[in-house]
């Protein structure tokens, strides 16, 4: 079997260091907040290239807080790309503002910015722009945008932990960058977990007292906020994962290059592309094909694990009916059909990419052939 994700092999791998760094946790009991936690925000702040973080719950989290945190008045519009995850636009309604949906790139996958810019309104107050498979978005573009129209820009980095956009680190070119720690994530933790970046000091302080019910000092809340907070154990793991983050994501540029050249050649697949200036995180490897549901099931057969993100556009999905018909022409509703993910990380080696890329290229000739 060629796993899709082998967090278990990943483990053993660093094995000692997070045994160690648990064993030190429990040992001074230092389950919520404290150094641990503290030296983890530090750490990551550094890493990212932004001036704080604030460690929260879980991603979600992390993307509702900031946004509690603009203050935006009661129904403003936020801009979000058609193809994601929907705790992106979900993090909006539940904020109590309306989502707007724009469409994607068709060869990043991350959002279109000309179509973000034909959807503003005078209600407009902020875009989300989520760094899809782990490839930033053109944020020169999404920032010029914002500078002229007054938006706020909230960079959704759930999968781009790492990811570059020329030569800066996403979640710290925005006004604030969100993150989880989901285990399946490059830099994952062993359990829920997220956290904010941004080089707003203001900002970041209003995010930590949301978090942690409105309040600074133990006892003195300025406000009602809520409880999101990482805890000491998924710290200390990530600490140590993050010291092995970028020789993961090396391995997975490595992994990315061998099926873009095994596989550029062949008929029937759409392979996904680098835009200039960018350092891709590559947390998927996604193609397009019509003959989706077909691969995977070939795939299958051969042991080989497949992933599918996303299969219905967020526009498509029963909870957003209530904004009205999907837009055929747009091309997220188009592509749901036809994406997916092939095994992709640092649990891979030369061989087996080789053996993935062998049965794309022997689907894709029967394909042809039938």
């Amino acid at each position: 079997m060629i796993k899709f994700l082998d967090l278990h092999s990943q483990y053993k791998s660093i094995q000692p260091e997070i045994d160690d760094a648990i064993g030190k946790v429990i040992a001074a009991s230092a389950y919520i907040g404290g150094e641990v936690v503290e030296r983890f925000e530090q750490s990551f702040a550094s890493y990212q290239q932004a001036a704080h973080c604030v460690s929260v719950g879980n991603g979600t989290d992390a993307i509702e807080i900031v946004l509690e945190a603009f203050g935006f008045l009661p129904g403003s519009e936020v801009i979000v790309p058609a193809n994601t995850f929907i705790a992106t636009s979900e993090a909006v309604t539940r904020s109590g503002y309306k989502v707007v949906f724009a469409d994607v790139d068709p060869v990043t996958y991350t959002l279109d910015v000309e179509d973000a810019r034909r959807r503003l309104t005078s209600r407009s107050a902020a875009i989300i722009a989520v760094h899809l498979y782990g490839h930033p978005c053109d944020m020169d573009a999404l920032m010029a945008l914002a500078r002229e129209s007054g938006l706020k820009v909230i960079e959704d980095c759930a999968q781009a932990h790492g990811a570059e956009y020329k030569g800066r680190r996403v979640g710290a070119i925005g006004d604030a960058g969100t993150f989880s720690f989901y285990p399946g994530k490059n830099l994952g933790a062993y359990g829920d977990g997220g956290a904010i970046t941004s080089n707003d000091a203001d900002l970041a302080r209003q995010c930590r007292m949301i978090a942690n019910h409105g309040r600074i000092d133990k006892y003195d809340h300025q406000f009602e906020g809520r409880n999101s907070r990482l805890d000491g154990l998924q710290a200390a793991i990530l600490s140590v994962k993050l010291r092995h983050l970028d020789a993961w994501i090396d391995h997975r540029n490595r992994v990315a290059a061998a099926y873009l050249s095994e596989l550029q050649d062949v008929d029937g697949v759409v392979l996904p592309r680098v835009a200039s200036g960018c350092r891709h995180a590559f947390h998927l490897f996604v193609l397009r094909t019509p003959n989706r549901d077909a691969l995977a099931a070939f795939l299958k057969e051969r042991g080989i694990q497949t992933g599918v993100h996303y299969p219905i556009a967020l526009p498509k999905l029963e909870a957003y009916r209530y904004l009205g018909a999907p837009d055929p022409a747009m091309f997220a509703n188009q592509a749901d059909g036809q994406l997916l993910s092939l095994p992709v990380g640092e649990h891979l080696d030369e061989t087996q990419v080789s053996q993935v890329a062998e049965a794309v290229r022997e689907f894709c000739a029967l394909a042809v052939t039938a």
